[in-house]
Parts: C-alpha cells; sequence; structure tokens
C-alpha cells in the first residue's frame, strides 16, 4: 500500500464545538467537517465499481439447482448492504473506514460454496461466517488464530487469491479458454487466439485503467469501467453480435437512469442447510476458508488504513481495534440477510484518507452515498463483463505485492507457500489452495522433527482438509 506522505494541517480552533465535532471528535483529530465530507466522496468515487463488479460476478453463476440471481437484484443488495455497513463503521467505529462485498470473499461464495448448494443456503453460511468473525473479535480468539498460521502462508493466501481474482478477470473476458482435449488444458481465448469485439472491449479497458491507475487518476476503475461500457455499447449496436458472446449481461442503451430498488434478495437465508445439501465436510471447510479469508483480509486493511491516519499508538495498535473487528464481522452478517457476499474493510478507504479523512464522519458520507446508489440500477444492468473484468486484473495485481512479504529461501514456508498461490487458480479454488499448503507445512515440519512448531489448531485443520481432498474415498469406504 502507498504511504501517504502528506498530513493534513493543524484545523484553527473554535470557541465553542458544534455536536458533530463532539461526536466525531474532529478536533481531537485535527480534522475538519468539510474535510471528511470530501474524503467521503472520494471513497465512494474509488469504491463505487464493486457495485457494477460483485453482481456481475454473482450473476453469472448458477447454484446446484442451476439457479441464478437477478443483476438488479445483486446490484441493490450490493450496494445498500455496503451503505448500511460502512454507516455503522462510521457510527460506531469512528474511523475512516468504508466497507463492501470483499472480492476475496466473492469467488468462495460464487464458485466454492453456490455448486455445491442453492442460493439461500450460500447465504446462510456467509451469515454464520459473520457471527463467527464477530465471536473471535469479541472474544479475543483472534490472537490465537493469527499466532497459529504462519505469516509466510497468511500472505500467501492474499497472493493466490489474487492469481484467482485476475483469473477469473480473465476467462469472463475470454482471454484465457478451454483447451481442447488433446492440447493444453488453457489457452489464449477461445481456440488459441483472440478473436471478437468483446474481447476488444475488454483490452481497451484494460489498457485505459492501467494508464489511470497509475497516473493515480481518483476513481480510476470506475472511469474505466464507464468508457468501456459506453465503447461496447456502441459496438453492440453497430456490429453483429451473438448476445451470447457478451455473457450474462448485454451492453444495450439504458431503458432509464432511475429505478425503484428491487430487495428480492434480502432476508432468503438458509443458516444450516448448505450442511445437509452439501455434506458437513464440504459445508465446513467452504465455511472455515470463507472466516479465514474474510478476518484476515480485514485485519490487513483496517491497520493499514488506520496507519495512514495516524489512529495508531506509538507501540504500534490501535485503540477501539475489537470494535472496529466486531463491526466487520456484523457487516459480513449484514451482508449475508442482503443476499450478497460478506462485507469486509476495502483498501480504497485509504483514498479518502489521502484526502484528510481521520473519523466517521468520511464512512457516513460514503455509506450515504452507496444508499442512494441503489436507485441506480438500471445502470449497472448494462455494463458488461468485458469493461468490468480488468479491475479483478488490476486487483489482482495489487494483491500480488504481498509475495515480496514471503521468505523464499525458507523452504520450509516456499514450498507450502507456492501450493497455496498456485493451486487457487489452476484448480479455480480458494479452497484447495489453503489446504494443500496447510498439509505441506505440516508434513514438512513433522519431517524435519519439529513436532513442537505445529500449533494444534493447524494440526487439526490439517486432517479436517485431508478428510475433504479424500472425501470420494472416504464415501466410497463408507458406502462399501
Amino acid at each position: 500500500m502507498t504511504q501517504i506522505q502528506t498530513k493534513p494541517s493543524t484545523p484553527e480552533p473554535v470557541a465553542g464545538r458544534s455536536a458533530l465535532d463532539r461526536f466525531f471528535r474532529l478536533s481531537e483529530r485535527r480534522t475538519t467537517a468539510s474535510r471528511e465530507i470530501r474524503g467521503g466522496i472520494t471513497t465512494f468515487v474509488a469504491m463505487a465499481y464493486v457495485i457494477l463488479l460483485v453482481p456481475l460476478i454473482l450473476g453469472g453463476v448458477a447454484d446446484v439447482n442451476g439457479d441464478k440471481l437477478s443483476i438488479a437484484q445483486l446490484t441493490t443488495a450490493t450496494a445498500f448492504s455496503a451503505g448500511l455497513s460502512t454507516i455503522l463503521m462510521g457510527v460506531a467505529g469512528n474511523v475512516p473506514l468504508a466497507l463492501a462485498a470483499g472480492l476475496g470473499v466473492v469467488p468462495v461464495v460464487a464458485f466454492q460454496a453456490a455448486p455445491h448448494m442453492t442460493w439461500p443456503q450460500t447465504m446462510g453460511l456467509v451469515v454464520l461466517m459473520g457471527v463467527i468473525i464477530v465471536i473471535l473479535a469479541a472474544t479475543g480468539l483472534r490472537t490465537m488464530i493469527i499466532n497459529a498460521i504462519p505469516l509466510g502462508l497468511k500472505n500467501a493466501i492474499g497472493v493466490g487469491i489474487g492469481m484467482f481474482i485476475a483469473m477469473i478477470g480473465l476467462v469472463s473476458a475470454g482471454v484465457v479458454g478451454h483447451g481442447a482435449q488433446t492440447g493444453p488444458p488453457v489457452t489464449l481465448g477461445v481456440g488459441g487466439h483472440l478473436s471478437g469485439w468483446p474481447v476488444v472491449i475488454f483490452a481497451v479497458g484494460l489498457l485505459v485503467m492501467l494508464a489511470l491507475f497509475i497516473r493515480k487518476v481518483p476513481g480510476a476503475i470506475l472511469i474505466s469501467i464507464a468508457i468501456s461500457t459506453v465503447l461496447a455499447i456502441i459496438v453492440n449496436a453497430l456490429a453483429k453480435i451473438d448476445p451470447q458472446a457478451w455473457g450474462p449481461v448485454v451492453p444495450e442503451k439504458p431503458k432509464g437512469f432511475f429505478a425503484a430498488p428491487d430487495f428480492g434478495l434480502a432476508l432468503n437465508i438458509d443458516l444450516f442447510g448448505g450442511f445437509a445439501e452439501a455434506g458437513g465436510l464440504v459445508a465446513g471447510v467452504v465455511l472455515f476458508t470463507l472466516v479465514l479469508t474474510g478476518f484476515f483480509d480485514a485485519m490487513g486493511t483496517v491497520f493499514g488504513v488506520c496507519d495512514e491516519a495516524g489512529l495508531l499508538d506509538e507501540q504500534g495498535t490501535m485503540p477501539g481495534i475489537g470494535k472496529v473487528l466486531t463491526i466487520d464481522g456484523i457487516s459480513q452478517v449484514i451482508g449475508g440477510v442482503s443476499g450478497g457476499a460478506g462485507n469486509t474493510v476495502y483498501v480504497e478507504s485509504a483514498t479518502g484518507v489521502g484526502e484528510g479523512a481521520r473519523t466517521g464522519l468520511t464512512s457516513v458520507v460514503t455509506g450515504g452515498l452507496f444508499c442512494l446508489a441503489v436507485f441506480f440500477t438500471p445502470l449497472a444492468a448494462v455494463v458488461p463483463i468485458q469493461a468490468a473484468a480488468p479491475a479483478l486484473v488490476i486487483v489482482g495485481a495489487l494483491m500480488m505485492t504481498q509475495a515480496r512479504k514471503i521468505d523464499w529461501n525458507d523452504l520450509e514456508v516456499a514450498v507450502p507457500a507456492f501450493l497455496t498461490i498456485v493451486l487457487m487458480p489452476f484448480t479455480y479454488s480458494i479452497t484447495n489452495g489453503v489446504g494443500a499448503g496447510l498439509i505441506a507445512y505440516v508434513v514438512i515440519k513433522l519431517a524435519r522433527g519439529k513436532f513442537r512448531e505445529i500449533h494444534w489448531l493447524i494440526g487439526v485443520v490439517s486432517l479436517v482438509f485431508a478428510g475433504y481432498f479424500g472425501i470420494s474415498a472416504i464415501e466410497l469406504l463408507l458406502g462399501g
């Protein structure tokens, strides 16, 4: 994460503090209401692409029964739950952190949970994930879990998820395709070469996004998505393109800009049905992966953004961190109850901090804008995946930077980290990567006689993953 070097100047002292100042402690943190409002708007602009991207990912996947979710309903759920969660963080946590559906959690929901259970059952797992994270944060068990998993594997999980997210974007855009039975398993495009206007739209969007992002243009991702969408609408109107080539959304001129929000997915959850549908072992491993992804992603982002905001003390700890992480867990629940993926803190919150944001007032502004966005769902319904996929590639690239934190000279860490990273995109499964990495770590430690270095929790989890990988053999034995 790029460190922000400039510090806001100290506001002039005022004789009487307003109620707003006292509630958000503006003067104490040396900021002003106008600066906080500006920071909130900046954060929203930087994050608004989530409203378009998450519905496209979830809307393009069918559950175990072949059912798909409505893009319009997903857009409403994504925007509203992000707004509610961010406002809650601002009011209760008083920190400039914005939340939305986590791009690390979304692939687990779409590609790990949904194929094995119905959407209500999948959202039930998301709610359970949030409840577990709340308990972990409130009881202090987070310290035990953080200490149990080796730091190298924690970083590897982030890198692997980044590669997986980028892979999703490339496959969705048609840049990476399935190979023929007699050829390589994956190819460049369909049939070994790139073709079609949708791929052109992706390429143009990626180049524009790269140029804007590198130049640190505010809202670079959102601007490039908008440009690519307009271009796609024009191309689709002038050229003869098979609608199926675009994927779940065909870019056509919107019939309007405003519409009443559709909350059809809200409260449509089945808390424990996934365990009966997919089996206790499969559902349990998916739930563990959701908790692992959501919990650790939030930890890193919270400390990183709050450090830039100057909210950490001299020991590098953050007063009230337990409350912030508890709110993060509650936000995961809000995401599941609303019908979208669990919400978590976004690193784009740092853009608001760069504008001088230091308090929860910024989050209230950002959250309010997310709530207003539920009335603009017709705009989201015209954005093709080829226009949004470049954002996945960019986010994946940013997450890859964590690889520098892994000690590649230590094979006890390097080999498990490597397996964790490569198996996520290669098997299209975050669960497979996490499981393989933990098992390899335990085996290597045992082979070297370092029994005491294996935390008991890691041993237990590794056995669970061993059962997960051998589920077919276990079922065969039990059936026999």
